[in-house]
């Protein structure tokens, strides 16, 4: 049986779940044991490399479009695509550059969370002008969940609801780029890792 830990700090990085709802969290040495987002539960233990994956949690349900995202459409004044989520005090919108962008806990993040339940390498979305954009699950520890279903690689279209931890990301396309993808007319290029 796995170690337990319920306060403190831990002695070195790994991936913890807990005990009470299987939420898995990705921790950094000296990181302080949060709360665990989905059930309140204070007890983790290390999660083991070849256990099996829990089950979806909660948050990944759709539930309908935020208050906020009508507000982050009208934010939106250029043809492209764009990744909006709620921010502190408001909604972010985040322009996706031709190519890879990068989401996740890494300092070398695109779009940065600083998060345990969100890993450093989370998501990669890519995004080609003119054609559309994918998702790519990036080995995250909580997966990638497209309008509530767990994805590996999946297209996006306009309003698809994106969850990556415990943050709800929308993808977002104005006038000017295409609604559906067209066939694909070659692979995108490979990050060397």
């Amino acid at each position: 049986m796995a170690d337990a830990f319920s306060s403190g700090t831990l002695a070195g990085a790994g991936s913890f779940r807990c005990e009470g709802c299987g939420f898995a969290l990705a921790l950094q040495e000296r990181d302080e044991l949060p709360e665990c987002p989905e059930c309140g539960g204070d007890r983790f233990r290390r999660a083991l490399l070849f256990e099996p994956e829990a089950a979806p949690h909660g948050h990944h349900d759709v539930e309908g479009a935020p208050g906020w995202l009508s507000a982050a459409r009208e934010r939106v004044d250029a043809p492209g695509a764009y990744l909006a989520f709620a921010g502190e005090d408001r909604a972010e919108v985040v322009a996706l550059e031709p190519g890879w962008t990068r989401v996740g806990r890494s300092l070398s993040a695109d779009l940065r969370f600083d998060d345990p339940t969100v890993s450093r390498r989370h998501a990669l979305v890519y995004h080609e002008p003119g054609v559309g954009a994918r998702i790519l699950d990036d080995r995250s520890l909580n997966g990638v969940f497209v309008n509530g279903e767990r994805v590996d690689l999946a297209e996006l279209a306009d309003g698809d609801e994106i969850a990556v931890g415990r943050y709800t990301l929308f993808f977002l396309r104005s006038l000017g780029e295409p609604a559906e993808r067209p066939a694909p007319s070659s692979a995108p290029p490979v990050i060397a890792t």
